[in-house]
């Protein structure tokens, strides 16, 4: 089965870009990898603050 994942385009400042570099090349993933996981964390460190997002499918919903 496919995996669906949106796309979009990110801006970083240079030394968050290179801070992030190093460390998906200390952790053994690609960039991309080190970026969706380190946004995953942050959600997840949200959700035990705040409580879980509810999604309805409008918000799945990608234009």
């Amino acid at each position: 089965m496919a995996v669906v994942k949106t796309q979009f385009t990110l801006r970083l400042e240079p030394a968050d870009h290179a801070k992030i570099k190093i460390i998906a090349k200390n952790e053994n993933r690609s960039m991309t990898n080190m970026i969706e996981t380190l946004i995953k964390n942050a959600i997840k460190q949200y959700e035990n603050k705040n409580g879980e997002i509810e999604l309805t499918d409008e918000d799945l919903f990608i234009e």
